[in-house]
Parts: structure tokens; C-alpha cells; sequence
């Protein structure tokens, strides 16, 4: 049950003046962590089916859990929002946002990206990410599916709005993604890390080594058979499945057991082109229980974290990321 706050005094003339009109004092007890039913709603988990992007209209599909986080919408995270964007062939729409930074990955299809006077051609596999400017046009030669993630929501949240770019516009084509990947598979010393994974990093952003200031990207792969030991952060995961057989899943869940386990696990089955939302601090591990590598693709508000200094990365198992 929510307290009242502690009525202060109005015997005082200052405290008859419409300064205090607002002032509300609480017991330390009740308000020093307010994330719970009723106040701050906490960060659900949840999935959502690729069937929801398969067909249709060439139209944005928000990905929106603001109800349950009680904010405006539509926001997948207090700090992000998600969406899939379907494209017909021939067809484009504009990704307009308030935000900083906004980040497509191309699932399916081919087209061309139209922002602030310069042109892009994209392709399966490539991903982009955006600055703050003109809301970019997006066309498609052939019948698309693109992720987006923008940090509209953190921005709606503080009551600001972008002003300048705060990093190059920047594209990481899927041939590179995939030789990087390559390269890291090759390497014998990877096998002893907590995630096989490449990083998306952009050269104005030295300092955090993330995708844009406030985002953070990942291309993973969870090799067949593999079972990866839990980790966890307290930046919030938008996980996009690029490619899957059936067996795979991520084990969810608030504590590990005396053996490094995640304790009453969440089990989130893995689907390709579907996401899920993985809440910060969670423990979670990703099972491949299927005869062929599986690839994903976490979105982050990692890069605000790391400038913050409040990531807080964990291993289970003695393993480095």
C-alpha cells in the first residue's frame, strides 16, 4: 500500500507561498525505491511474434509497452521505442521521431534512404544509424521489413529537444558485419568469452565504443548446442532475432542459484524476425538447442549507461564478455 507523504508545516508565512504548492516530503522507507505496481511500474518482459511485420500495408509498427510503463507513448523502454517498418516494393514512408538517435536494421529487402540532402542504398543485413535532423525517407525496391530504434521516449521524458547532431550519420553494410563476424569466429581465444559477438562502435564516440551516444548494438551469434552463461546489465535489451531454428530460447530471471544458474527462469522462445524485451538487471542466458548457428541483434541504452558509469556488466561463471 502507497503512504502518504509526511504533511509539513503551514504555520510559517513561507510556507503559505505557491513556491510550496508542490513540496511533498516522504518516510525514506516508501519513496528511495518507488519501481513497483502503482508507481514506477517496472520493465515487463515481452515478445512479439514476427507474423505482426509479415503482411500488410507498407506501414511503422510500434513495438509499444507504454501502458505498462505508464509513460507516453509509444516507448518500448522508459528510453526507447522500437518499431518494424514494412515497406512494399515501390512504396516509402518517413521515420519521423524527436530524437537523437535512431537506428534501422535492414531484416528483409532493398531500398534507398533519403536524409538531409544525401542519399543511401540499403540491402539486407546492413544496418544505419542516425543523428538528429530531417526525418529520413525510406523507399524500397523490393518489399522490405527494417528495425528501427530510436531514443525518442528518454527525450519526451526530460522535456527537451534535439538540437545538433552529436555523431556522423554512419553505415555498416552487411559485408562488413558479416567479416567481422567471420574474423571473430576464426579467432580460438573467442571460445572462452561469455558472448560471441561483434560491437558497433562509431569513431566521434571514443570514449563509450557504442553505436551513438545513447545506443549501444550488438551482432551476436549462439553457435549450435551452445548454452551461454548468464550475464547481466542494467541498461534495458530490445533483442531482435535475425535468424533461428527452432530449440533456440533466452532463460530470464532476478537471481542465480549456488552454481551460477539463473533461479525459476523465464523461458523466451526465439523466433526469426521476432523480438523481446530483456528488463535491466536481469540475469539471462541464450540456449541453442538446434543444429545451426543462431544470430541476434540487442539494441541497447547502453551508450547513456556507459556515459553514465552505471552499466554495471556482470558474468556468471568466471567468463568475460
Amino acid at each position: 500500500m502507497t503512504q502518504a507523504p509526511i504533511q509539513h508545516s503551514q504555520g510559517s508565512p513561507a510556507a503559505q507561498s505557491d513556491w510550496q504548492n508542490k513540496a511533498l516530503i516522504y518516510d525514506y522507507r516508501q519513496a528511495a525505491n518507488p519501481v513497483r505496481a502503482g508507481l514506477t511500474g517496472p520493465i515487463p518482459t515481452h515478445r512479439w511474434e514476427a507474423s505482426i511485420h509479415q503482411g500488410g500495408p507498407t506501414r511503422v509498427i510500434p513495438l509499444d509497452l507504454s501502458p505498462a510503463l505508464g509513460c507516453a507513448g509509444p516507448a518500448t523502454s522508459p528510453g526507447l521505442a522500437a518499431h518494424f517498418l514494412r515497406i512494399e516494393a515501390g512504396e516509402g514512408l518517413k521515420a519521423a521521431a524527436a530524437a537523437t538517435s535512431s537506428l534501422f536494421y535492414v531484416l528483409e529487402g532493398s531500398g534507398q534512404l533519403s536524409w538531409q540532402g544525401r542519399n543511401l542504398a540499403w540491402q539486407s543485413g546492413d544496418l544505419v544509424a542516425l543523428p538528429w535532423g530531417d526525418a529520413p525517407l525510406l523507399e524500397a525496391s523490393s518489399t522490405s521489413v527494417l528495425y528501427w530504434v530510436h531514443d525518442g521516449p528518454l527525450l519526451q521524458h526530460l522535456g527537451v529537444q534535439p538540437s545538433q547532431p552529436r555523431f556522423e550519420a554512419t553505415h555498416y553494410p552487411a559485408s562488413l558485419l558479416q567479416r567481422e563476424l567471420d574474423q571473430l569466429l576464426a579467432d580460438p581465444t573467442a571460445a572462452r568469452s561469455n558472448r560471441l559477438s561483434v560491437l558497433l562502435a562509431n569513431a566521434d564516440l571514443p570514449a563509450s565504443r557504442t553505436v551513438t551516444h545513447t545506443l549501444w548494438a550488438m551482432l551476436g551469434v549462439v553457435p549450435a548446442g551452445a548454452v551461454q552463461p548468464p550475464h547481466r546489465h542494467q541498461s534495458v535489451a530490445l533483442d531482435l532475432i535475425l535468424d533461428c531454428d527452432p530449440g533456440c530460447y533466452t532463460l530470464v530471471g532476478t537471481e542465480l542459484d549456488s552454481q551460477g544458474q539463473i533461479r525459476n527462469p523465464q523461458t523466451i522462445a526465439w523466433e526469426s524476425g521476432g523480438a523481446f524485451i530483456t528488463p535491466p538487471g536481469y540475469w539471462h542466458a541464450h540456449v541453442n538447442g538446434s543444429e545451426r548457428m543462431a544470430r541476434l541483434l540487442p539494441i541497447q541504452d547502453a551508450g547513456l549507461h556507459t556515459y553514465l558509469r552505471s552499466l554495471d556488466i556482470r558474468f556468471s561463471g568466471g567468463l568475460g564478455g
